[in-house]
């Protein structure tokens, strides 16, 4: 159209989303639990689990900081697999009660 302004990729969607697909809306046929669509009830549960604060819960004496090991310690306590990082804060832990930090 001549004079009318380039559309965006937000408005290109908004008019795509008002045109039905060629092929109709898709409708349930009962049989697979699996491709039923999300009640609202579904859909604002997920919505909600979803912008749950992530991360340390609340209360945790943990602070998050960064040191240089040499591989071989770093090599070892990744290859005894998940949760690797708190058997190495426990080591240093246990290694405390005998020896002064300094």
């Amino acid at each position: 159209m001549a004079g009318s302004k380039p559309q965006t990729n937000r408005e290109k969607a908004l008019l795509a989303m008002k045109i039905p697909p060629p092929d109709g809306y898709y409708e349930w046929d009962g049989k697979d639990e699996d491709d039923r669509p999300l009640t609202k009830e579904e859909m604002q549960e997920g919505i909600k689990q979803a912008r749950k604060k992530m991360g340390r819960p609340v209360g945790s004496r943990k602070t998050a900081t960064t040191i240089r090991l040499d591989d071989e310690i770093l090599e070892a306590f990744k290859a005894t697999g998940p949760g690797w990082q708190t058997r190495l804060n426990d080591a240093v832990k246990d290694w405390l009660k005998t020896h002064s930090p300094a």
